[in-house]
């Protein structure tokens, strides 16, 4: 098993492969939306279920994210486009996404 090169240079997957989380995040895309208008949209991972653990704190609002970035898109308020879409917030800070029905 070639995991040990890949411990040594990234510890951050060190760091998800040894928390002893069962929920796998390596199957998970490095970025996902719920818009399906976008091109980072994946209808049938988003039916499985994901959760966003941002810096610390399980968050339930998140219409987007990107791991390698280190952000999240998030509704404001209830406010809308001009293509009723709603109006977005990026905020910066560590992502950790992870599938919800891990069964």
């Amino acid at each position: 098993m070639t995991i040990a090169p890949l411990d040594q240079c990234c510890p951050r997957i060190r760091f998800l492969a040894h928390s002893g989380d069962n929920r796998m995040t390596e199957s998970l895309p490095d970025r996902l939306s719920v818009d399906p208008k976008s091109p980072f949209h994946d209808a049938d991972l988003l039916a499985k279920g994901i959760g966003i653990r941002f810096n610390g704190e399980e968050r339930t609002t998140v219409e987007e994210y990107c791991v390698s970035e280190g952000w999240i898109r998030v509704a404001a308020g209830k406010a809308l486009d001009r293509r009723g879409r709603p109006i977005t917030l990026k905020i910066k800070g560590e992502v950790v996404p992870y599938l919800l029905n891990s069964a």
